[in-house]
């Protein structure tokens, strides 16, 4: 039974550079072969088709994961304060009053922080972020309708 999935996973290995084509790496027990067959199945793929793009998404999630953290270390303290603040659904004016600095100066902060992810909206970070939790730098979290919170 195992046979097709090591098929599979020594190409993609063989695809991504690993050249050793006979060595097994992974082992699936039963339930990850009958969940992948399940899944299979409900998309009605094979399962090498489903085994290859479930290990591409995930390996694609991976390096989107480590290119964030690695963008995330590239901001300054108070980008990444006023990074965690746009995440939290802050907006400028908000931040401004929270951190007692200009809404321009918030502006460019946010403008920098954009460009050092290579993104164009703040709505694109979020999405980018959207599993980070950002609750400890929530200073501001009594009234988001005001300009300044108190």
């Amino acid at each position: 039974m195992q046979a097709p999935f090591w098929k599979i996973w020594r190409e993609l290995l063989y695809r991504l550079g690993f050249k050793r084509r006979t060595q097994r790496l992974l082992q699936l027990d039963e339930e990850l072969i009958q969940a992948l067959r399940a899944v299979a199945q409900e998309e009605q793929r094979t399962e090498e088709e489903t085994a290859v793009r479930l290990l591409s998404s995930g390996l694609a999630r991976r390096y989107q994961a480590a290119l964030n953290i690695r963008n995330w270390d590239t901001l300054s303290d108070r980008e990444k304060q006023v990074a965690a603040l746009v995440c939290l659904n802050y907006t400028n004016r908000q931040i401004a009053g929270m951190l007692h600095l200009s809404p321009q100066t918030i502006k460019s902060h946010v403008q920098n922080m954009l460009y050092k992810f290579g993104i164009r909206r703040r709505e694109e970070l979020r999405l980018l972020l959207s599993h980070w939790d950002f609750s400890e730098w929530d200073i501001g979290q009594g009234d988001r309708d005001g300009d300044t919170l108190t």
